[in-house]
């Protein structure tokens, strides 16, 4: 069994992915930081870092690229903007990427989760996805996904994801840390 006293997991706290993301670390014995910023409700508070302003502009994006390298546009632009830039926190804490929502047919994955997919394939990161759609986990590998059954290697991962987790996504997180840890 590996020692779990170096591992550390960063997350947003959220409801959903994050959350049972978090319940799995906090099983394991696994160090978790959520990472938010004031006004910001979690579902998850265990070592909660709120980011100053100062902070959050270091995750600080146009939202003209976000928009175009998603290829979608974003109503609320402040609010997301924020969400936008916790996730560069996460992504930028932990090495490898884990996330469950949707992958769309242009390869991105559906919704404010997709900027922390980006992110970890810009930052030429591991990236795994759990597809809720196919129920199904997958890897980026050579500019695609590829069908996979991901490991926690990394002794800092991450992860975003759909706040509307289905039970098969959430047995497919237990199922990755029983792979990786048990």
């Amino acid at each position: 069994m590996k020692d779990l006293s170096n591992f550390s997991f960063f997350s947003g706290g959220l409801k959903g992915t994050e959350a049972s993301f978090g319940e799995n670390v906090e099983k394991w014995g696994i160090k978790e930081t959520n990472f938010s910023f004031e006004g910001h409700e979690l579902a998850r508070d265990t070592n909660a870092k709120i980011l100053s302003k100062d902070e959050m502009k270091l995750g600080d994006i146009s939202m003209e690229i976000v928009s175009a390298r998603l290829k979608r546009k974003y109503a609320e632009a402040e609010k997301i903007r924020k969400v936008f830039q916790v996730i560069f926190h996460i992504v930028n804490s932990g090495y490898q990427v884990f996330s469950v929502g949707r992958i769309l047919e242009d390869k991105t994955v559906k919704g404010g989760t997709g900027w922390g997919v980006e992110l970890g394939i810009f930052f030429n990161r591991p990236v795994s996805v759990y597809d809720q759609d196919t129920n199904k986990w997958y890897t980026w590998k050579d500019n695609d996904w590829a069908p996979d059954t991901p490991v926690i290697t990394n002794e800092t991962f991450c992860v975003t994801g759909t706040r509307y987790l289905t039970k098969e996504g959430r047995e497919a997180i237990d199922q990755l840390f029983e792979r990786s840890f048990g």
